[in-house]
C-alpha cells in the first residue's frame, strides 16, 4: 500500500508517496515551486493567508506527483496531514469560508488574550490550558468576534487549517484532542473542551467540530475530488497534526525526553514530556502530542522563533542576488565566528511568544558600513538564529527539559553546515540529522491511523540518521552570545 502525506506549510505545500512496507518516500513535490505563499498583512503584525490558496495548491501538488509515472496513484491507501499551527480557519452552514485565515504569526489578538490571562487568573489557567490564551487560535476567534462581529454570526465551524484541507478532501468537519489543545481550547484537568475559556469569551460549544482520534478516520475522500485528483474515491484520511507534533513524529520523537527540531519559516525545538510542564510566564508552550492520552499522557513542550528561515530568506533577497542558499551559506563560512561584531536579532516576524509576546522587529545591530559586507551579514543572520535557540533553549531547561541529543530532518536551515556548526556549538547539544519531512511523517501517521501499522514505533522502524554533529569544543561562541544577550536584554526594558 502507498501512502500520501500533504504538510501545508507557510511557503508551500509539500506531498509525499511513501511506501508502506519499505517506509521509504517513493515521490514528492511542493507547489507553489518557484515562488512562496504571500502572508497577507493588512496591518503591522497582522498574518494572514487564504484557505482555498492551500486547497489550490495542495490539488496541483498531488496532481503533479501522481502525473509523475514513478508510482500508481491507485495504489494510495491512505492520506494524513500536517499543517500549520494556531490558524484560525471559519466556514458557514454551506461549509464556504468567511475570511483569510488568521495564521499563526498574527499578532492581533495579544491583548485579548493577555486580558483573559489576567482575568480568569494565570495560576488556574496554566494549570488546566497549560499556556495562556496569548495569540492563539482561541483568542484569534475573540477577535473576530470583537471586529467582526457580521462575520461571527456567520460562523458554523472554526477549524484549523488541517482540519479545513481535510475537509475539502471529505467534505467532513472533524478535530482533535492536540488541534483543540493547540487553540487553547482544550482543559487538561477535565479532559474536554475547556468551559472556563469557552465562558469568558461567549463561544458556543457548536463552534467546535466533531472531536476524532488523531490517528483515526476523519472522512473519506469523495467521488467529486478522486476524480479531479487521481484517486480511489473513499481512502480514509486518517491523520491530522499541527505541523511541530508532525515533525517529531516524522522523527520518532515520540517518549518523554526526546527532542526534535525544525528551522523553516520559523523555528522549533519540541521535547516530549509525560508531564504536564508549563512555563509560568508562557514563553514556552505545552500542548497534547500526537500519541496524548488521558490515562497515559504525552505532551509536546514547545519553544517557537517566529523569525528564523523568513530572515534567512529576507537576507537573500537583499542582499544575495545572484547566490543560492548553498552558495550563500559559502560566502558566509569565509567569514571568522562572530561576523566581526555584526549582530542580528531575527524578531521581525510578528510577536515573539519566547520574549512574552513583545513586537520587537528583526534589528540589524553593530553594522559599520567601512568594514562589513554582505558576507557578514549573512553569518550574522545564521549566527543571530541560533542565538535566539540558544535562548529559547535555555528557557526549556529551566523547566526541566534538558536535551541530550535534538533530532531534525536535514532541511531548510538544517541544509546548511554552517548553520549546524553554530546550532551545536552555541547550544551546546549534538544534532542528528534525518531524511524524513512534514510530509513524509503525515504519511506515515495515515499508516497508524489506517491500522496498516500496529503502532507508532513500528511505523518508523526502519529510521536512522544521516549524520550526527557534535559540538566541536575547539570554538568556543559563549562570549559572542553573551554580547548578543546583552543587547537584546536592553531591547527586552
Amino acid at each position: 500500500m502507498l501512502l500520501l502525506g500533504i504538510d501545508i506549510g507557510t511557503s508551500s505545500i509539500k506531498v509525499a508517496v511513501v511506501d508502506a512496507t519499505t517506509q521509504k518516500c517513493i515521490a514528492s513535490c511542493h507547489y507553489p515551486e518557484d515562488t512562496e505563499t504571500p502572508i497577507i498583512a493588512p496591518e503591522i503584525g497582522w498574518a494572514e493567508q487564504s484557505p482555498e490558496a492551500w486547497w489550490q495548491h495542495a490539488q496541483h501538488a498531488i496532481v503533479k506527483l501522481n502525473g509523475s509515472g514513478v508510482y500508481d496513484p491507485r495504489d494510495i491507501g491512505a492520506i494524513g496531514i500536517a499543517y500549520q499551527m494556531h490558524g484560525l480557519v471559519l466556514v458557514d452552514k454551506a461549509k464556504n469560508v468567511l475570511r483569510n485565515a488568521i495564521i499563526w504569526c498574527d499578532s492581533r489578538a495579544v491583548e485579548i488574550g493577555d486580558s483573559a490571562f489576567e482575568a480568569l487568573g494565570k495560576d488556574i489557567i496554566l494549570k488546566k490550558l497549560l499556556n495562556s490564551p496569548s495569540n492563539f487560535t482561541a483568542a484569534k476567534l475573540a477577535w473576530v468576534k470583537a471586529h467582526e462581529p457580521a462575520i461571527y454570526e456567520k460562523i458554523y465551524k472554526v477549524m484549523l487549517p488541517g482540519d479545513f484541507i481535510a475537509l475539502r478532501l471529505t467534505g467532513e468537519i472533524t478535530t482533535s484532542v492536540s488541534a483543540l489543545s493547540e487553540g487553547i481550547f482544550w482543559d487538561f484537568q477535565t479532559n474536554r473542551i475547556s468551559e472556563v475559556l469557552m465562558d469568558h469569551f461567549g463561544f458556543d460549544h457548536d463552534l467546535i467540530p466533531t472531536i476524532n482520534p488523531l490517528f483515526g478516520i476523519h472522512g473519506l475522500v469523495s467521488n467529486e475530488i478522486a476524480g479531479v485528483l487521481g484517486l480511489k474515491p473513499g481512502i480514509p484520511v486518517s491523520y491530522k497534526a499541527g505541523d511541530q507534533p508532525n515533525n517529531a513524529l516524522s522523527l520518532n520523537v515520540l517518549n518523554p525526553g526526546e527532542v526534535a527540531a525544525t528551522a523553516g519559516t520559523s523555528g522549533v525545538i519540541y521535547g516530549v514530556s509525560d508531564s504536564m510542564v508549563y512555563d509560568d510566564k508562557s514563553r514556552i508552550n505545552t500542548f497534547a502530542h500526537v500519541n496524548y492520552l488521558a490515562d497515559d499522557p504525552r505532551v509536546g513542550v514547545l519553544l517557537c522563533i517566529n523569525g528564523t528561515g523568513i530572515l534567512n530568506r529576507w537576507v537573500k533577497e537583499q542582499f544575495g542576488q545572484g547566490l543560492d542558499y548553498p552558495s550563500m551559506n559559502a560566502v558566509a563560512a569565509e567569514v571568522a565566528v562572530g561576523s566581526d561584531g555584526l549582530r542580528i536579532m531575527p524578531f521581525g516576524n510578528g510577536a515573539e511568544r519566547m520574549l512574552e509576546n513583545k513586537l520587537l522587529g528583526a534589528q540589524i545591530l553593530n553594522l559599520d558600513l567601512n568594514k562589513h559586507n554582505r558576507a557578514h551579514m549573512f553569518r550574522a543572520c545564521q549566527e543571530g538564529i541560533a542565538f535566539a535557540f540558544r535562548y529559547g533553549l535555555d528557557i526549556m531547561r529551566a523547566n526541566g527539559m534538558s536535551p541530550n541529543v535534538i533530532r531534525a530532518s536535514k532541511s531548510n536551515l538544517f541544509l546548511s553546515e554552517l548553520f549546524v556548526e553554530i546550532f551545536v556549538n552555541v547550544t551546546g547539544v549534538p544534532i542528528e540529522l534525518y531524511e524524513n519531512d512534514g510530509s513524509v511523517g503525515a504519511a506515515l501517521g495515515a499508516g497508524i491511523g489506517a491500522a496498516f501499522f500496529g503502532s507508532p514505533k513500528e511505523a518508523f522502524a526502519t529510521i536512522k540518521p544521516l549524520k550526527t554533529v557534535i559540538p566541536s569544543g575547539s570554538i568556543c561562541y559563549e562570549k559572542i552570545y553573551q554580547q548578543w544577550l546583552d543587547l537584546l536584554n536592553k531591547q527586552l526594558i
